[in-house]
């Protein structure tokens, strides 16, 4: 579970620094919430990137 939450912390601390978001405002668009259970267009377009590889 560390692992996964540094994985999240370099997206978190990417959408704060680039886009100007409050940690929870990054936290929910990544879906890290808990009430969130789609996917949200943050998400989608991480995903896309990945994909690319």
């Amino acid at each position: 579970m560390m692992a996964d939450h540094e994985n999240y912390q370099v997206a978190i601390d990417i959408l704060r620094c680039h886009l100007g978001m409050s940690a929870e405002e990054a936290r929910k668009e990544l879906g890290l919430d808990g009430n969130n259970k789609k996917l949200t267009e943050t998400q989608e377009a991480l995903i896309g990137l990945a994909g690319n590889n």
